[in-house]
């Protein structure tokens, strides 16, 4: 670095524009890890949609049933939902038991989708609903929902939750569906237990 370089880099970092660079001298080692943790999982969450996004239509569909059953919902696997995606199926593509007993049941869309999900598909998606006299839907795109759609679900009597494509890849890695480990990383402190045997 000429002298040049340095002055430049210099005036830079008086006038603010490395104040991060600066804050992050500051940091302690387990606030690195998490910051660059979440780093690593914001990029693998756009890789994993961009590969979800190149799937068939029913390995979407099987998928988000398997990440809804890895979240607790439906219990055993053989009889906890079904898909029922088909040409006649009046805008459901599956059925989730809410818990283990079947008390109530969960009506599934999947829409593997690159377009904004608009307000339309959340009414014909209600009205689905309303003639299977179901009142929980699951409303899952690989894409994202206007703010018209969100704000038509939010003022339903029925409780339709949407979930977008950046929540769908994280809650993906958060159950390790099509991810896995790759590195742990163990961070150990003093044990003061250990130490107290002396006393």
């Amino acid at each position: 670095m000429n002298y040049e370089d340095f002055r430049k880099w210099k005036e830079a970092t008086v006038s603010g524009q490395s104040i991060e660079d600066e804050q992050n001298r500051f940091e302690t080692p387990e606030e690195a890890i998490e910051k660059n943790a979440k780093l690593i999982n914001d990029l693998l969450a756009d890789e994993l949609l961009e590969k979800v996004k190149k799937m068939s239509p029913n390995f979407f569909e099987n998928l988000v049933l398997e990440l809804l059953l890895k979240m607790g919902y439906g219990g055993a696997l053989k009889e906890a939902g079904s898909l029922t995606g088909s040409p006649g199926d009046e805008g459901i593509d599956g059925i989730i038991k809410e818990d283990k007993l079947g008390l109530d049941m969960i009506y599934l869309q999947a829409k593997r989708w690159d377009n904004v999900v608009g307000r339309p598909e959340i009414q014909k998606f209600a009205g689905a609903l309303l003639g299977k006299k179901a009142s929980k839907g699951i409303f899952i795109t690989t894409s994202y929902f206007s703010k018209d759609a969100e704000e038509y679900a939010k003022s339903l009597d029925k409780k339709i939750v949407l979930i977008d494509g950046k929540k769908l890849a994280e809650l993906m890695i958060e159950h390790n569906i099509g991810v896995n480990v790759q590195k742990t990383i163990e961070i150990k402190k003093i044990d003061s237990d250990y130490f107290a045997q002396e006393d």
